[in-house]
């Protein structure tokens, strides 16, 4: 594995930056404008338009039809046709050979035959394996196999050994293409990464190579401060740092998936995000670190669907092990937490309403049984806010001016949370309030 060197970029183009020939050749001609971009992760070609279809949902339509011994004739009819369309307008090989090969192993599928290779994982894959051969010979590139360099563990987790594979199959000068979204288990079956699968290869090449640049390109000019479906025309966010966009994209931001950075935040690889049909505009850099600047806050992030269970017990701090048990009987129950804000004589856990997922009288039982509290209360029908920037720490009245905001917005706070590192304030709000409290929020430090 390399550490990051001179100028070689690494960019990874999402699928609606491949849904078609038009797209494509923006992609093309983003590559070629610069030299240093050496290394192209692709996704499966997206939707054209709102009515449209990914080519990875027919895909898995197709598997699912072939293993209830279904004809998926009619979903594979319109996989072909598309990539057939993008061949010819591009003037490439078509991938027919390998489409008639996906076509063969359903059939072995819908026979029952053990030996198909059409796992959901396998056939999810298609589509970005049958792109990255379309872009390749577009761009006369090397295409690479992500099978081939990719490994997962036992324990389906990023083999550290993908990178030396990479690295060493990559090593020659030229221009190379990769599938994103897949590599191989252990016992050589394909296997896919989780959500965003196709950002994680691009970081993971972008380690691999020791890139200085990971690029990744999409359909919007980098992340925002707030959701635009919530303020009009929010401010754009120009720099943030990994923990920033960690804490943002874990509280509901968009566009980039935080656990796809690990493999270039690790190395230390700044990230940009940029729009495929806006290369010009600067879009949003991603960094280790920033300086604080003008603006304390850098973004605000929030969901709701959440629940709050509240347990009280008098001398409750004195009584070694509380804690410990409590978060034994979400554990018992196989409910993860958000948060555990805490008193003298409280104690409550902030957990989602789909971890929850109808549980909650039976983890209540269980809390009564182990803890023999004073009182336990519930509450659900809870939003929660993330209030984010590294520069809060170094800004006083920063909490003041978001709870200030609120009060004056006539929002109620339920719950708050906020870390020593005060990175982000975290506010519990009623979710009827969600949007009225974001706004407040976002207003409070943007006039």
């Amino acid at each position: 594995m390399n550490s990051p060197q001179n100028d070689v970029i690494v960019c990874k183009f999402g699928g609606t930056s491949l849904a078609d020939a038009a797209q494509i050749r923006k992609v093309a001609a983003i590559v070629r404008s610069d030299a240093r971009r050496r290394f192209v992760v692709v996704s499966a070609p997206g939707k054209r338009h709102a009515s449209d279809q990914k080519i990875t949902d027919l895909l898995l339509t197709c598997w699912h039809l072939a293993g209830q011994k279904l004809d998926p004739g009619e979903p594979l009819r319109l996989i072909c046709e598309r990539y057939e369309e993008i061949a010819r307008e591009l003037n490439v090989p078509p991938v027919a050979a390998p489409l008639a090969h996906v076509e063969a192993e359903l059939s072995k599928l819908a026979a029952g035959d053990a030996d198909t290779l059409a796992t959901r994982d396998w056939m999810a894959a298609r589509g970005e394996s049958f792109m990255a051969r379309l872009l390749a010979d577009f761009l006369e590139a090397d295409c690479v196999g992500a099978g081939e360099c990719i490994r997962f563990d036992g324990e389906g987790l990023l083999d550290a050994v993908s990178y030396e594979n990479l690295a060493a199959r990559m090593s020659r000068p030229g221009l190379y293409v990769i599938p994103g979204f897949y590599g191989r288990d252990p016992a050589g079956r394909i296997k896919t990464f989780p959500r965003g699968g196709s950002d994680i290869t691009g970081a993971v090449v972008a380690r691999a190579v020791g890139a200085a640049l990971y690029e990744n390109w999409t359909d919007v000019s980098g992340l925002l401060m707030a959701d635009p479906r919530v303020i009009a025309n929010p401010r754009p966010i120009e720099e943030v740092t990994y923990r920033e966009l960690r804490e943002l994209a874990y509280s509901g931001a968009s566009v980039l998936h935080d656990e796809t950075i690990f493999p270039a935040a690790e190395a230390g690889i700044p990230i940009q995000i940029k729009n495929t049909n806006s290369p010009g505009a600067p879009g949003t850099r991603i960094v280790a670190q920033r300086a604080p600047g003008e603006h304390a806050v850098v973004g605000i992030a929030g969901r709701t669907g959440f629940s709050i269970i509240t347990v009280e017990k008098a001398n409750m701090n004195r009584q070694i092990g509380f804690g410990r048990r409590m978060l034994e009987v979400f554990e018992s129950h196989n409910v993860s937490f958000e948060h555990v804000p805490s008193g003298i004589d409280s104690l409550s856990i902030v957990a989602s309403d789909e971890q929850l997922g109808g549980k909650t009288a039976a983890v209540v039982r269980d809390l009564e049984r182990v803890l023999e509290p004073d009182r336990i209360e519930t509450e659900g029908d809870l939003a929660l806010i993330a209030t984010v920037g590294e520069g809060m720490a170094y800004r006083v009245g920063v909490a003041g001016r978001v709870f200030e905001a609120l009060r004056e917005a006539g929002v109620n706070v339920r719950m708050i949370s906020q870390g020593a590192s005060e990175i982000s304030i975290i506010t519990g709000v009623a979710a009827p309030d969600y949007e009225r409290a974001v706004r407040a929020i976002y207003h409070a430090f943007v006039t």
